[in-house]
């Protein structure tokens, strides 16, 4: 007799056990398309990537062929490669990684015999400012407002209240000058 009384209890917690389940099941789904909409309204940022040495058209213009090592170093930086079997030539190469713009790679070959610059090849190299200009934001600049109130908007501001005596600073004493030596931190033992 006692088992049938908890039968109705039982059928009751079942049935509940599966309401909840369906209703957290359904919860899940509208979750995953909340989330994926809310995925897809926010982009993370993404960073430049710069990699190696830019170098300038004024800075291979600047290279003479009779230069020593030393020379050319100086003028364009240590080289990213230098490779192991050809000790006579020096490689910089620069790579500009940009979100929505094409990959920019530039590569310049150094050539040394007996530790002077005889040639240099490579790549069209752009001058400082075409390179600065090329790394301006494609975003279009919105237009600054004007932050001048017109004589008519400073008219419909509210008047300021007169300070009271103890607001106004022309009615307080003066302040008692700062000491010109403190006392020491810690006592001397």
């Amino acid at each position: 007799m006692a088992l049938s009384m908890f039968a109705p209890a039982r059928y009751g917690v079942r049935c509940g056990a599966i309401i909840l389940l369906s209703a957290g099941l359904a919860a899940c789904g509208s979750f995953d398309s909340a989330s994926h909409r809310l995925a897809s309204a926010i982009t993370p940022y993404k960073i430049d990537v710069v990699q190696g040495n830019f170098i300038s058209k004024e800075q291979v213009d600047a290279l003479k062929p009779g230069m020593g090592r030393q020379q050319v170093k100086e003028i364009l930086g240590t080289p990213l490669v230098m490779p192991l079997f050809h000790n006579d030539r020096w490689e910089y190469i620069f790579t500009l990684k940009r979100p929505g713009v094409e990959q920019q790679t530039r590569k310049l070959s150094v050539f040394f015999k007996d530790d002077v610059l005889e040639r240099y090849e490579g790549d069209e190299m752009p001058t400082e400012a075409e390179f600065v200009s090329s790394l301006a934001s494609k975003v279009p600049k919105s237009k600054v407002p004007n932050l001048e109130a017109t004589d008519d908007q400073l008219k419909r501001l509210p008047a300021k209240p007169e300070p009271t005596a103890a607001e106004n600073p022309a009615n307080q004493p003066p302040l008692a000058p700062l000491p010109s030596s403190y006392p020491p931190l810690e006592t001397r033992k």
